[in-house]
C-alpha cells in the first residue's frame, strides 16, 4: 500500500428519519423493523407485525417524540456523528478520510463508501458506533457495509472494528463526561440505562458463536461462555466505568431500556427500577446510557424527558441525563487510537477483521 493512498474511515450509526414528518419516520421504521435481525420472526410473520400493527399508529407517536428533541440543524444523532466525523477527520490526519453512514436512511452505507472511494480509499476501516455487541445493532451494521462495499465495482478491502464495551480509551471517555456532573449534581444513585434487547436473542447463539449460560451471575463471569453476551458486556461496561468513577457498590444499577410489547426482553427494565430506587431513599438519579455514543431519541427523549417525567411523579427530587461521548476530545482521541491500530492491518498480512464479523444470513 501506498504511503500516499488514503484510507477510509467509516463511521456507522443505527439511523435516523430526514424530519419529524410522519411520512419519513413511517419510512424510516419500515426500513428499520424490516430488518430481520431486529425482528426475527419468520418473513411472513413479520410483515404482518409491521403492516398490520405498528406501522398504522407508531409513525405518528414516534414523530411527536422525535419533535422533541429535533433542532434546527435536524437530527440531534446525525449531528453528533457529523460533528464527530469532522473532529475524528481532523484528529488522524491527512493520511485518512472519514464519512459517515446510517444503517437504515440517509446518509447511507453505501453513499458514504462511494464517498471514500470516489476520494481514493481502497482501504476503509469499518466502525460500528456500537459498544456492545448486538446482532440487531452492530450486527446489522456491520453485516450491511461489508456487504454494500462487496457489491461496488471495485470493492475496497476492509476491516472492521471489534465492540469496545471495554476498552479504556472508552471507559475513560464516559468517565470523564460523567465525573463532574455527578459530582456538581449530588447524586444519590447512578443508573446505568442499556438498551434492551428480546431475551431470547441474547439465550440464542449468536453469529460469533457465543451463548448465554442461564444462571445466577452469568452476566459477571468473565470467559469464553458469555464473552459475546450483550448483556454480560453491558454488565462489564458498568462495572469498569464505576470502577474508574470510584462508584461504591450499593449506589449504582445497571438497567435495560426500549422494549417492545409482545415478547420478553431483558431484565431489569429501566422504568420498573425507578420504584425501587425511590422506595429505597433515592431522591436524586444520574443516568448514564453507555450503549450509545450519540445523543438520539432513546437519550434525550425517552430518558431525558419520559424517564424524567417519571421519576418526578413517583416522588423523585431531580434526574441528571449525563450526556453521550458525542464528539467529545477525549473520545475522539481514543477513537482515532482504535482505528490507527486496525488500520496498520492494511500494511502488514491484511485485514483479518472480516473473517472474524462474518456476514450475517438469518433464516426469514
Amino acid at each position: 500500500m501506498s504511503k500516499s493512498q488514503p484510507i477510509g474511515v467509516l463511521l456507522v450509526q443505527l439511523g435516523t428519519p430526514d424530519s419529524t414528518d410522519v411520512r419519513d419516520v413511517r419510512r424510516y421504521l419500515r426500513e428499520f423493523l424490516s430488518d430481520p435481525l431486529v425482528i426475527d420472526l419468520p418473513a411472513p410473520l413479520r410483515s404482518l407485525l409491521l403492516n398490520g400493527v405498528i406501522l398504522p399508529f407508531r409513525p405518528r407517536k414516534s414523530a411527536e417524540q422525535y419533535s422533541k428533541i429535533w433542532t434546527d440543524e435536524g437530527s440531534p444523532l446525525l449531528i453528533h456523528t457529523t460533528d464527530l466525523a469532522e473532529e475524528l477527520d481532523t484528529e488522524l490526519g491527512d493520511r485518512y478520510r472519514v464519512a459517515v453512514g446510517m444503517r437504515y436512511q440517509n446518509p447511507s452505507i453505501a453513499s458514504a463508501l462511494e464517498q471514500l472511494t470516489t476520494t481514493g480509499c481502497e482501504q476503509i476501516v469499518i466502525a460500528p458506533m456500537f459498544p456492545q455487541y448486538s446482532s440487531a445493532a452492530y450486527g446489522s451494521a456491520a453485516n450491511k457495509a461489508l456487504a454494500d462495499a462487496a457489491l461496488m465495482p471495485d470493492p475496497p478491502t476492509t476491516t472492521t472494528l471489534a465492540p469496545f464495551y471495554d476498552q479504556p480509551g472508552f471507559i475513560e471517555s464516559v468517565s470523564e463526561i460523567a465525573a463532574p456532573l455527578i459530582r456538581e449534581f449530588n447524586a444519590d444513585h447512578v443508573l446505568f440505562s442499556y438498551h434492551g434487547l428480546p431475551q431470547h436473542q441474547v439465550h440464542a447463539k449468536d453469529s460469533l458463536g457465543a451463548q448465554f449460560i442461564d444462571r445466577p451471575g452469568c452476566c459477571r463471569l468473565d470467559g469464553p461462555e458469555n464473552s459475546n453476551c450483550y448483556r454480560a458486556q453491558s454488565y462489564k461496561t458498568t462495572e469498569l466505568v464505576a470502577a474508574h468513577l470510584g462508584l461504591q457498590e450499593g449506589l449504582f444499577s445497571t438497567a435495560f431500556q426500549s422494549r417492545m410489547a409482545g415478547t420478553k426482553w431483558i431484565e431489569p427494565y429501566t422504568d420498573g427500577v425507578l420504584s425501587d430506587l425511590v422506595s429505597n431513599g433515592v431522591r436524586r438519579l444520574a443516568v448514564l446510557t453507555p450503549s450509545f455514543t450519540a445523543d438520539c431519541l432513546e437519550t434525550l427523549e425517552e430518558i431525558g424527558i419520559r424517564l424524567r417525567d417519571q421519576w418526578l411523579t413517583e416522588g423523585g427530587e431531580e434526574l441528571q441525563l449525563i450526556p453521550c461521548l458525542n464528539s467529545t476530545p477525549t473520545w475522539t482521541s481514543a477513537l482515532a487510537g482504535m482505528v490507527r491500530g486496525l488500520a496498520r492491518e492494511f500494511e502488514t498480512d491484511g485485514p483479518a477483521s472480516n473473517e472474524a464479523i462474518g456476514v450475517l444470513s438469518p433464516s426469514d
